[in-house]
């Protein structure tokens, strides 16, 4: 019993340390929106302390390079991403701010580097790694068309619940292997996607609750984001986990 416990603990402090950057920007967000800026705009005093925040995470040790090339390459997925949702409509950063590009602060690529950041470091410090990964070939193009759809179903049906099947078929057979100290535990792919998914989803509401952008439907009052965005995160996450999982396996020496 004390042992199941102290490995518990062990489970919850680890997950807590792979946080640190998205709690960073939550801690963020929340001073800038208690705390009245007189010399600087919000959106880039965001930016300022979040870019801060990297820096200092990588100089003590806590972020490897490698982890932040993967962070800046979720963060130019991320920006993109924006740029093109708000021209759609979808939602809205209303604030000035000097470091705004087409309209979107740059400090919102962050949030999706966040999911990275997470990833890297939970994989790191859990020692995790996959059985019966389907390959870069499956994994990639599944991948590339979750990404693609995020734009296209503005324009065209939107497949994400026959990209979700597919995720399912393509990843039958992948299990998470991690470590809490002795003991190696197991779970399967898309039941992690689905987790963090969902606590991410209840990211997303703190959020907008705090003014870190708007829904169209928020702009009179505050809402909370509809059930049917976990299925955005959820597809979201399995890019993450694709192109992270494939670098370790690369860096691994496995194809």
């Amino acid at each position: 019993m004390l042992k199941s416990l102290v490995r518990l603990l062990h489970f919850g402090y680890h997950h807590a340390m792979s946080c640190i950057f998205p709690v960073a920007i939550f801690g963020t967000l929340i001073l800038t929106s208690k705390v009245e800026l007189p010399f600087i705009h919000r959106y880039d005093a965001i930016l300022l302390i979040l870019l801060t925040v990297q820096y200092l995470m990588y100089r003590s040790g806590l972020e490897t390079l490698d982890e932040i090339k993967v962070i800046c390459v979720f963060h130019v997925i991320g920006l993109v991403l924006e740029i093109y949702k708000i021209r759609m409509g979808s939602w809205a950063y209303p604030d000035p701010g000097y470091t705004k590009l087409l309209g979107v602060p740059l400090y919102s690529g962050f949030m999706y580097a966040s999911v990275a950041s997470y990833m890297c470091q939970i994989w790191r410090r859990l020692k995790m790694d996959m059985t019966g990964w389907p390959g870069l070939a499956s994994a990639g193009f599944l991948g590339g068309a979750i990404y693609l759809n995020f734009f296209t179903h503005h324009f065209i049906p939107d497949f994400r619940w026959w990209l979700t099947a597919l995720v399912v078929i393509v990843f039958w057979r992948t299990w998470i292997i991690y470590r809490v100290q002795e003991r190696t535990y197991r779970m399967p792919l898309t039941l992690a996607f689905f987790i963090v998914g969902f606590f991410i989803w209840i990211a997303e509401n703190i959020a907008t609750f705090l003014g870190a952008w708007k829904y169209p439907d928020q702009h009179e009052a505050w809402h909370l984001v509809g059930f049917s965005k976990i299925s955005s995160w959820f597809l979201l996450i399995i890019i993450s986990v694709i192109i992270v999982a494939q670098l370790k396996h690369v860096k691994a020496g496995r194809s």
